[in-house]
């Protein structure tokens, strides 16, 4: 698509956005298609009426789907046999049970947000979640069945903003590269947001919503109402097992960190070495094997019985990753039609102060075509000269950067892959994770541009 240059305004384009994501929310919610069949029509619909060529247009679905799949695929496969090997020893309950034990039932939710927001700092938001998960499930069927919004919003949510907000993740690093921020400074500002935008998105949100909504645990990596084994691991064993991909992947982030900054060589073999192990895919590939050992074989389950038991973790999630696969396809297309890059040119002659001018592309980029990256990195790039040119201090730099960052998570929905991660995993029809997740979006976006808004306005007195 390199001799292509997109013809149609900001405005047809803009129709064309809404009329499709218009359509997805009819033909899924209205009519009962399958999600999967009607993202695959939807994106095929709109790169005819955008004006893809038609020769690309197959080219261009199928580079969504597998530029999606490529990160998602691997990881909650692999996530999932975790988790089937963490639930069908027992160690799920064995966990739950102690972590109700140790906090109460009414302190869980809050609980179990905490340690995701640890797990979160160097686990990307996918990888962490599908680690989470087994455990978030387990502990909400020991306290209530009906109730897993209580227990797994929460711990979305935290994955969510550490991911966003927190290097050494690659949105705001690559935003305090154009930026020319601080990186330490965006650091220690991301932390000081972190625990409120959390707090509130997250488990605030998640008191109010699953009071009004109530949704059963998903037996995704099993139940606890299977048959429980007679020797299940200890609880610390479960812990030291989920955080052993947590080491691996800091160890990954951490020097790619320390490579940008110069403080190591990026050429050396012993940090790209570790930087592979670190991989979020490697680092899940070897815990899984850790813990087939771990919690199969050593406990006495070999051979056929334990392939089987890891294969059965890849039916109930099948459907997960085909969807999300496809979420990223239409993303895909709506990327591909140019219509980020058209709001980019409109919204960068706003005249709006810097921080809200960034904020602002972020945030309709965002909704426009869905991928957050992309709204991050657009909003970025269009603000940077005037970043770059402006008399800003360090720390009116890194407020500026941590509002591009919010602005590109602004309520997710139907375009977004995350959207249809988040809502399948956890057993959610389009219409409710529009409800709760599409809405913790929004509110997390909003908070954190607040509390970095009034970050910068005290730089500027200072």
């Amino acid at each position: 698509m390199e001799d292509w240059t997109q013809t149609l305004g900001t405005g047809p384009l803009l129709a064309i956005a809404a009329g499709a994501i218009a359509l997805i929310l009819v033909l899924i919610i209205v009519f009962k298609v399958h999600a999967f069949l009607t993202l695959i029509i939807v994106s095929l619909l709109t790169a005819l009426v955008a004006q893809v060529p038609v020769s690309e247009i197959a080219t261009t679905l199928l580079g969504g789907f597998g530029a999606t799949l490529a990160s998602v695929a691997l990881l909650v496969g692999l996530g999932a046999m975790l988790g089937r090997l963490i639930e069908h020893s027992g160690g799920a309950k064995a966990l739950a049970d102690r972590f109700v034990e140790i906090f109460g039932e009414k302190r869980a939710p809050f609980a179990l947000g905490v340690a995701s927001l640890i797990l979160g700092f160097p686990m990307f938001f996918d990888a962490g979640l599908v680690m989470m998960l087994p455990i978030v499930f387990a502990v909400a069927r020991r306290v209530s069945k009906n109730n897993v919004l209580l227990f797994g919003l929460p711990a979305a949510a935290a994955f969510s903003v550490m991911h966003v907000f927190l290097p050494p993740h690659p949105g705001p690093v690559t935003a305090a590269g154009l930026y020319g921020a601080n990186l330490g400074i965006v650091l220690l500002l991301g932390l000081l947001i972190a625990f409120p935008v959390w707090y509130v998105s997250g488990y605030l949100w998640a008191k109010f919503i699953s009071a009004r909504i109530k949704l059963p645990v998903p037996a995704l990596f099993g139940s606890i109402d299977d048959d429980q084994p007679a020797n299940p691991p200890k609880p610390m064993t479960i812990v030291l097992i989920l955080l052993l991909p947590m080491f691996l992947i800091f160890l990954n982030t951490g020097l790619t960190t320390l490579a940008s900054e110069g403080l190591v060589a990026s050429d050396s073999l012993w940090v790209q070495v570790l930087t592979l192990l670190g991989n979020s895919f490697v680092a899940l590939l070897i815990t899984v094997l850790v813990a087939t050992y771990v919690l199969g074989t050593r406990r006495g389950e070999n051979g056929t019985a334990l392939e089987k038991t890891l294969d059965s973790s890849f039916g109930p999630v099948a459907s997960v990753i085909l969807i999300t696969g496809a979420g990223g396809m239409f993303g895909g297309v709506l990327r591909a039609s140019g219509i980020g890059d058209a709001l980019a040119d409109t919204l960068s002659d706003l005249g709006l102060p810097v921080i809200v001018a960034a904020y602002i592309i972020a945030v309709v980029i965002r909704l426009a075509q869905g991928s957050a990256t992309v709204a991050l990195v657009t909003a970025a790039g269009l603000a940077a000269p005037a970043v770059l040119a402006g008399d800003f201090n360090p720390l009116q730099i890194a407020a500026i950067t941590l509002a591009t960052a919010a602005g590109s998570v602004f309520a997710g929905h139907v375009n977004d892959s995350g959207f249809w991660l988040v809502g399948r995993l956890m057993g959610m029809d389009v219409k409710t994770t529009l409800k709760t997740w599409t809405v913790q979006q929004a509110i997390e976006s909003v908070l954190a541009f607040v509390l970095v808004l009034a970050v910068y306005g005290v730089a500027t007195l200072v």
